[in-house]
């Protein structure tokens, strides 16, 4: 097993990291000994290598269109490579360290407004399985802030509408109960008994791993398929937004709260964000609504004319 499969197998099994989050690594990797070994993967010698080495593949990498996320990205991919490296062979420096990147432009996240979002949920489901289960697909996007991958793998047992509360596995496997309102459990149970009243489309109630949400032939959902439905129904409901996805949905939810008065840190642990850092990025948006709110209401911000103090 070379070094980069066994980092790659590092993070599987032991860090419990998702399968798309190694491919991710793996690919990165894969296209840096490429580059390193001159198109020879085989003769690559990882703890040989050196700062300047990076800098001529950050560089190359530049050169050749790269965005700066995708760079932060890749080279964030190699760090965690060193670092493993370090822990575990001996490496005594990590090669990625001194190392700039292009700066990257912060772009605040796209959301639906909020009385878009309103009027879409607010609008009675059809009486198919199908409408009834796409209606509800976004009302928990929205009001959980769920991931899209933690929407397509929420197993049935793990929603107690009773309780009003559902347990989802987000990154890394990590856990975390997230409650909801008793509306969006009404919705769930009408969902349930549709679902389960037809052999296509019923679950087992003794599989463990049977999912909430199915298609119409009793199957899993998945992520392309999340999108369509999400995007389709944003779309036909007249939502103004510069992207209609799943993850649009999330930011609406964490833009709304914070909007709401919400606290950060409670915002920050419905998300299931590591850090508040990246739960902060909504507060950006809110601020920005609160200018615009107040240059188009306040009767001081409307006019130029002002006041005169000075004689």
């Amino acid at each position: 097993m070379t070094l980069t499969q066994e980092f790659l197998s590092h993070l599987a099994h032991e860090l419990n990291y998702s399968g798309l989050t190694v491919s991710a690594y793996g690919a990165d990797l894969e296209q840096w000994a490429l580059f390193a070994t001159s198109g020879q993967p085989d003769t690559l010698r990882p703890l040989e290598v050196t700062r300047s080495d990076m800098r001529q593949w950050i560089s190359s990498l530049a050169r050749s269109g790269c965005s700066p996320a995708t760079l932060k990205r890749k080279a964030s991919s190699l760090r965690a490579f060193f670092r493993y490296l370090m822990r575990t062979h001996g490496l005594a420096v990590n090669p990625m360290t001194g190392v700039t990147l292009p700066r990257q432009r912060k772009n605040l996240p796209v959301y639906v407004r909020p009385e878009e979002t309103a009027a879409i949920l607010d609008e009675p489901a059809g009486d198919s399985f199908t409408s009834l289960r796409d209606k509800l697909i976004l009302d928990l996007l929205y009001s959980t802030g769920m991931r899209c991958s933690e929407l397509t793998g929420l197993q049935d047992h793990n929603v107690d509408t009773a309780k009003g509360e559902l347990k989802v596995h987000g990154k890394r496997n990590k856990e975390r109960v997230i409650p909801f309102a008793p509306a969006l459990g009404e919705a769930i149970d009408r969902y349930r008994l549709m679902r389960d009243s037809d052999p296509a489309t019923a679950i087992s109630k003794l599989d463990p791993e049977a999912p909430l949400m199915v298609r119409d032939n009793g199957e899993p959902l998945y992520r392309s398929f999340v999108y369509r439905v999400v995007h389709r129904m944003l779309s036909e409901g007249g939502a103004h937004a510069a992207r209609l996805s799943p993850h649009v949905m999330r930011h609406s939810m964490a833009t709304d709260m914070l909007n709401s008065g919400a606290p950060l840190a409670g915002v920050q642990q419905l998300l299931g964000h590591a850090s508040l850092t990246s739960t902060q990025v909504y507060t950006h948006v809110a601020y920005r609504d609160l200018k615009n709110n107040y240059q188009l209401a306040h009767p001081r911000a409307q006019t130029n004319k002002g006041g005169h103090y000075g004689h």
